[in-house]
């Protein structure tokens, strides 16, 4: 069946096919809004279940400069006026949800119950309500198993509808005017975005750069010894600084905190320098960051407060008492600090300001927060519009550009997801 041409499709529930969703809504358009899981926005929730951090505070020329190498594509979706999608307007835009935001100590903003729920309920009735415009259709456990272009030019989508009451499933053929896919990346395969729209589209000659883990943990190059793991795998070192250079001279320092693994590291602040460790590691087979333990002393001082007399102390109760070098920390030098070493001042102080760690291998996608990689600009118009692919758009994660942690993945999703509904209404001439 043949639909007319100003027929819109939203492929993917999370928030930013709900923004396009809610764009298009508003403009009096009738939405259909397919997602494989039974319920929308399920990423969304599991980011807010620590408290759901919205987007951050900081200056827009220096909020641009979180995407890296695409701050050129996603900087003016965050503020070129008057479309422009930052931080400022989704405070608003929350705000007419019903939802009261404040800025935290670390400038990132949350909602003031910083729960995710509340702000999804609303949303979700807002978009279902006639006063939205024409209102979205939700159809749940309806998975695209196959995207082409009809002989009339438009996009056709083949989707597997799951029903829930007897597990049976039926395939079905639709054409729409246009289709926005919001598909996420690969990672929490379980909550719904899995990669398995990148065959589909480099079939149809769409430039996909390769998906990779983001903001995601590491291995270490020699695993943990049995004691170490078992009795500090699961805790935090807090209180770090974290320095890495890379091949190319670039660096990177931090303070900050992160969680011991069984196998590794992860946390804030490893995941703050991740995307530098995972292409270092594709690189050269390894990464070494070095990790001051006391950043708040010099060398000097640490090493001065080593060599002060301690009697009939032992040295782990001297370091504690002198230094406030215990638990985790101290565990960490005897783990990775020669035990030759343990008794020269100058070499424990070195270690205690700057002990290496080396990684091996990067934690699997499905673990990590956030993706890598997927559709590049390049292969689309200003308006997210697939070159070969007249009428698709695409939005999201699934777009080629990565952020820290920190509210910079959640606004770049929102904005994305605005500026691909913006370039539906552009091609039915409604801009």
């Amino acid at each position: 069946m043949t639909f007319a041409v100003q027929s819109i499709a939203i492929v993917g529930g999370g928030p930013a096919g709900l923004m396009a969703a809610q764009v298009l809504s508003g403009r009096g358009l009738q939405v259909d809004l397919y997602d494989a899981m039974p319920s929308v926005g399920r990423k969304f929730l599991l980011a807010g279940k620590g408290g759901l951090n919205l987007t951050h505070s900081e200056p827009a020329d220096r909020f641009a400069t979180r995407y890296g190498n695409r701050q050129a594509q996603i900087g003016p979706m965050l503020t070129a006026s008057p479309s422009g999608f930052g931080a400022d307007e989704i405070r608003a835009w929350a705000l007419g949800l019903g939802i009261e935001t404040f800025i935290g100590t670390s400038g990132r903003v949350f909602p003031k119950d910083m729960k995710a729920a509340p702000l999804l309920r609303a949303w979700l009735h807002r978009l279902r309500q006639p006063t939205s415009g024409a209102g979205v259709r939700f159809h749940m456990r309806s998975k695209m198993t196959g995207l082409a272009m009809g002989e009339d030019g438009n996009p056709v989508l083949t989707m597997e509808h799951s029903n829930p009451e007897d597990g049976s499933q039926v395939t079905f053929h639709k054409t729409f005017g246009s289709v926005i896919l919001a598909l996420g990346g690969a990672s929490w395969k379980r909550l719904g975005s899995d990669g398995a729209w990148v065959p589909m589209l480099e079939s149809r000659g769409v430039d996909i750069a390769p998906l990779m883990p983001s903001n995601c943990g590491f291995d270490v190059a020699v695993p943990w010894g049995q004691h170490f793991k078992s009795r500090f795998a699961g805790q935090p070192l807090k209180t770090v600084e974290l320095s890495f250079t890379n091949s190319q001279g670039q660096s990177f320092k931090k303070r900050g905190e992160f969680v011991v693994t069984q196998s590794g590291v992860e946390g804030s602040l490893i995941y703050a320098v991740s995307s530098q460790l995972r292409d270092q590691i594709a690189a050269t087979a390894s990464a070494i960051f070095h990790l001051d333990l006391l950043p708040d002393f010099s060398l000097e001082r640490v090493q001065r407060e080593i060599e002060h007399p301690r009697g009939s102390k032992s040295l782990s109760s001297h370091l504690k008492s002198r230094l406030g070098l215990e638990g985790i920390k101290m565990a960490l030098v005897h783990e990775l600090l020669p035990k030759d070493q343990m008794n020269q001042a100058l070499q424990l102080a070195k270690a205690c300001k700057a002990l290496p760690i080396r990684l091996g291998a990067v934690r699997p996608i499905d673990e990590a927060i956030s993706t890598a990689g997927g559709v590049r600009f390049e292969a689309m118009t200003e308006g997210l519009m697939l070159n070969q692919m007249p009428g698709v758009f695409c939005a999201g994660e699934m777009l080629d550009w990565e952020a820290p942690t920190g509210g910079y993945l959640l606004t770049a999703c929102l904005a994305s997801g605005k500026r691909s509904a913006e370039g539906v209404l552009a091609r039915m001439g409604l801009k």
